[in-house]
């Protein structure tokens, strides 16, 4: 099942990067091109009936850059309370208080965590991968947010992370259904390999397990940069900027990606400015994505090392604190959720893992759900369509 990616060797990676970049710069001037004619058929078409006049553009651009700037922080949508709180992490309780006593195994969502913040998992009030889950019957729901490194905790690694979760599921009652999505999704695999007695399901969406696997421009990134410099860049990275991994730099590498994109949610706002509906939308998504927080500069640096780099989660090399991490040892049922135009972690990537695990070939559920990267974590169709799937069979095993 394992797929091997263009960018595993040097050779491939460069390839991979050269047909991207010329893919993506033509996708880039065609959507220049769409948005130049879009907007001088409009302005003439305005100015022909009277609705445009000479103040308007100046007008326009103005209220374009109030939107712009006119940011909010993130906040969840679900009621919670903060159970416990470290440096880096606070565990929240979803929880209702009529649902804390039902008789369900308790379940731990670990979010992304790539210089962005946790509440992507409880979006919007009817775009919530929270809300998904205990919809489904999952009740006793708890998250672990992520918090923005500072000075003080730019050590923290990653035993500090699997030390909160480990801490987490002993307060649940040492056995949990675990969630992880992306960069959370490896954390909770690690997790699970490690402390298999813990964990009674595992799920994972957009998890990049095999970093090698699929047609990825991050991973045939990391290959081309580590073979010519090593890690010299990445540490770079995080010594100018105090120990840590900026979020604003993960923000950028997002949008260079697929700049196409970004210009033409900039446009749709332009052309959308009188629309509330659209704007409010706007608002909500630039609040999240905007909103970048940091990654502790020793975490970081581990993980480019270990996963992107050797690729040693997906090999069974991982060694952590002295102990193996061999996926092999998880043997709980296994549910895999993969996006169909996911250019961030290609569904080989994740799906890489029902190859090395000790679960039984019945036992494992892989998903492939429309849409890209973000839209398994806050998109309609995964939250009303993929999710109540996989999280019903969780349900039923709990």
């Amino acid at each position: 099942m394992t797929t091997t990616g263009t960018g595993t060797t040097l050779p491939g990676a460069l390839r991979h990067l050269a047909d991207y970049t010329a893919a993506t710069l033509s996708a880039t001037t065609r959507e220049i091109a769409r948005v130049t004619s879009r907007s001088m058929t409009d302005a003439l078409a305005e100015t022909a009936a009277g609705r445009r006049g000479p103040l308007d553009a100046a007008t326009r651009a103005l209220t374009w850059w109030t939107v712009l700037a006119d940011r909010r922080t993130p906040d969840w949508h679900t009621p919670n309370q903060i159970v416990f709180s470290t440096p880096f992490a606070h565990l929240r309780d979803m929880t209702r208080p009529d649902h804390r006593d039902d008789d369900v195994v308790p379940t731990l969502l670990l979010p992304p965590q790539a210089g962005h913040s946790s509440h992507i998992v409880d979006y919007s009030a009817d775009q919530s991968q929270v809300g998904a889950i205990t919809e489904a019957g999952l009740t006793r729901l708890h998250v672990l947010e992520w918090r923005s490194a500072t000075a003080a905790t730019r050590h923290v690694s990653i035993t500090d992370y699997l030390d909160v979760i480990e801490r987490s599921i002993r307060l649940l009652g040492g056995r949990v259904n675990l969630v992880g999505d992306c960069q959370g999704g490896w954390l909770a695999a690690i997790y699970a390999a490690l402390h298999p007695h813990r964990v009674h399901t595992l799920t994972l969406a957009g998890a990049p397990i095999d970093f090698h696997a699929g047609d990825s421009v991050i991973a045939s990134t990391t290959r081309a940069l580590t073979s010519a410099f090593g890690l010299a860049p990445y540490r770079a990275l995080v010594a100018a900027n105090g120990g840590v991994m900026p979020g604003r730099a993960a923000l950028a590498n997002f949008i260079a990606i697929r700049p196409q994109a970004e210009l033409s949610r900039q446009w749709e706002l332009l052309a959308h400015l009188t629309d509330d509906a659209h704007v409010r939308r706007y608002r909500a998504f630039d609040d999240w994505f905007t909103h970048t927080q940091d990654l502790p500069g020793a975490f970081y640096l581990w993980l480019v090392e270990h996963l992107f780099r050797r690729n040693e989660l997906i090999s069974g090399e991982l060694v952590v604190d002295g102990r193996r991490a061999d996926p092999a040892a998880i043997t709980c049922p296994l549910f895999l959720l993969a996006g169909e135009t996911d250019h961030i972690t290609p569904a080989p990537q994740l799906f890489a893992l029902a190859d090395v695990v000790g679960t039984p070939a019945e036992r494992i559920t892989l998903r492939t759900a429309r849409g890209g990267h973000l839209g398994l974590f806050m998109g309609h169709d995964a939250l009303r369509t993929d999710w109540p799937a996989l999280l019903s069979a969780v349900r039923a095993l709990s």
